[in-house]
């Protein structure tokens, strides 16, 4: 099928307003390929500090420059769920490497932070500036120039965009991206959600909400809701990454293992060959492939500041009209929790990445001739992976029909005819909205703003009845300049709870609310920020608010150029967060990533 008028017109929209930024990151790149193998220009002192601890065999490879060296770049710890199946990877990578005459090295470590045990607490105002602190840390680690291609380990929300920032710094080189895959599904989502509104209601004790929380994240793996850490996956794969399927397969398992030794020899064979180095992976087409991706499933909120920021370490310059354009015409094909009942195992089960893929093509919807590691496009990635009777690696065709279409759908019959997240504008600026698992019902809320500087406010005010009525909870000195735009999903059962009872409630906020936003309507990532000046910060209780997620609209009834922006100081004080005073002073607006690089 011919490609959709609008996907090629935004796709040349982005091409246009990046020609220049492009065009400088590609001479650098070619410049840096033109040097040849860095091992090559190592002296000899250089050359033997590299190798000294590496065995005699992988020695005598590295002498030379013929045999490919991987950079392994590793996000394993062990406290973490998702990161740590990935201490057994560097042996299987190092193995799989040496079976083809290759070498691969432990080029670097990153740090992995996890949102769902910072989630709520002081240490999420450092969750978003630990993205560009992975970018500059791969950057270090791959700075010894002994490397010929990339291996990067990682999976969850700051750490995959993190790593490619980094990566796309060596992008004349090819990078392969391993994930971990998910943990085995435990209670219900549902049941997960009813025991935190209980809580929240003060119905159950903490104990009860404890041993709900243990049963839902319970063993190795990611965590199993369709959040920004599994929208990462499906990113890497659409934007061409990952060996094709690789997202969504559990840890620990032969196929797991499997993908993680082939990915190996992919990335050896890539960089023996000279083919998909990561600045022609990722071009326009890719950015482009990642846009539709996300408005089919649903996927994270993050991704309107990742995808972004990843964009621009590739001299691309997207911005959140390029993702309502896309929105408008890409049907969402899934249902994955927050935005159904089912897990992403549910989804991998139903058909997963190869049914989407193969929907989506077939719809006109992605670019199929993007350069991707896989090979040939994108076609490879319309089919899963498997293992045959002999334990070998295959790739099948996906089901011709979904195994749920409660979960999966044709593009033919999709859930909606239009993407998960809009574009809200007005005079408190521009937002962003994950619509796809708020009802219809709900997408229109117009209501007096109660104003606060800090979501523990808004808990007291919920904890001591004030807040049952109809209201826009408006959440400001929340946005990178501020605090380090910490998500507020712990608001999320409290809002939940009082729109069950009937009341009109939203969200509008500076802050982020992850991909894990719920079925109330919030308003996110407001630009410009309080902190920088944005007219957030004339808002006043009993202000009318109007969000009109189907219009697009975010107003106000109130003259805010005749009044005194609000001032808020926030101590940024404790578990580290004084360190990242330049961060916070530095940092750009979320529309352009909410970075410190661009």
């Amino acid at each position: 099928m011919p490609m959709h008028s609008a996907i090629l017109a935004v796709t040349e929209r982005i091409r246009d307003r990046s020609r220049d930024s492009r065009a400088a990151y590609l001479a650098l790149m070619a410049q840096m390929k033109a040097r040849g193998p860095g091992r090559a220009g190592l002296s000899c002192a250089n050359l033997a500090h590299g190798f000294a601890a590496a065995p005699l065999a992988d020695k005598l490879r590295l002498r030379g420059v013929k045999a490919v060296n991987l950079g392994i770049i590793t996000a394993y710890n062990d406290m973490l769920s998702a990161h740590q199946p990935f201490d057994s990877y560097p042996g299987l990578i190092k193995t799989a490497a040496r079976e083809i005459g290759c070498t691969a090295q432990v080029a670097g470590g990153v740090p992995a932070m996890c949102d769902g045990v910072t989630q709520g607490q002081p240490g999420m105002e450092l969750s978003l500036f630990s993205r560009d602190v992975i970018a500059a840390a791969t950057a270090v680690s791959l700075s010894h120039d002994m490397f010929d291609a990339v291996i990067c380990l990682g999976t969850c929300d700051k750490i995959v965009p993190g790593l490619m920032i980094g990566a796309l710094s060596f992008g004349w080189m090819p990078a392969v991206f391993a994930p971990a895959g998910p943990m085995p599904s435990g209670i219900s989502n549902k049941q997960k959600a009813k025991v935190r509104e209980d809580y929240a209601q003060g119905k159950v004790g903490r104990d009860a909400l404890l041993a709900s929380e243990e049963g839902a994240y319970h063993s190795a793996g990611t965590c199993t809701f369709y959040g920004t850490a599994n929208s990462n996956q499906m990113l890497m794969e659409l934007m061409g990454v990952h060996l094709p399927g690789a997202a969504f397969v559990n840890p620990n398992t032969p196929l797991r293992d499997a993908l993680t030794a082939a990915s190996a020899r992919r990335a050896c064979e890539l960089a023996q060959s000279g083919k998909a180095p990561l600045c022609d992976v990722i071009d326009e087409r890719a950015v482009v492939n990642g846009l539709v991706g996300l408005m089919a499933t649903g996927g994270s909120t993050n991704h309107t500041l990742h995808l972004v920021a990843m964009a621009r370490a590739a001299g691309i310059i997207i911005d959140w009209d390029d993702f309502e354009a896309v929105s408008k015409v890409t049907p969402l094909l899934t249902r994955i929790y927050p935005n159904g009942s089912a897990d992403v195992n549910g989804f991998h089960d139903a058909g997963g990445m190869a049914f989407l893929v193969r929907e989506l093509l077939a719809a006109g919807l992605l670019h199929p001739d993007s350069v991707t590691v896989g090979g040939e496009g994108l076609a490879p990635y319309a089919r899963a992976p498997a293992l045959d009777d002999y334990g070998k690696l295959i790739w099948i065709d996906p089901p011709v029909v979904s195994g749920d279409l409660d979960i999966l759908r044709p593009a033919s019959d999709p859930f909606d005819p239009e993407g998960g997240l809009r574009l809200l504008s007005g005079p408190l600026g521009r937002s962003v909205i994950k619509i796809s698992s708020v009802a219809p019902e709900h997408r229109v809320v117009e209501a007096p703003a109660v104003v606060f500087h800090d979501q523990d406010d808004f808990l007291k005010a919920y904890h001591d009845g004030l807040l049952n009525k109809d209201f826009v909870a408006v959440i400001r000195f929340q946005g990178p300049k501020a605090n380090g735009m910490p998500e507020l999903h712990k608001l999320t059962p409290s809002l939940g709870v009082l729109q069950g009872k009937g009341f009109k409630v939203a969200l509008v906020t500076d802050g982020r609310m992850s991909g894990a936003s719920g079925r109330v309507p919030a308003a996110i990532h407001v630009t410009p920020e309080a902190a920088d000046g944005g007219p957030i910060a004339q808002v006043q209780d009993g202000d009318l608010i109007r969000l009109d997620a189907e219009a697009g609209a975010l107003e106000i009834a109130a003259n805010l150029s005749t009044r005194e922006p609000a001032v808020f100081t926030h101590a940024n004080l404790g578990l580290g967060r004084e360190l990242f005073a330049a961060f916070r002073a530095s940092v750009g607006p979320a529309e352009s990533g909410a970075s410190v690089f661009f």
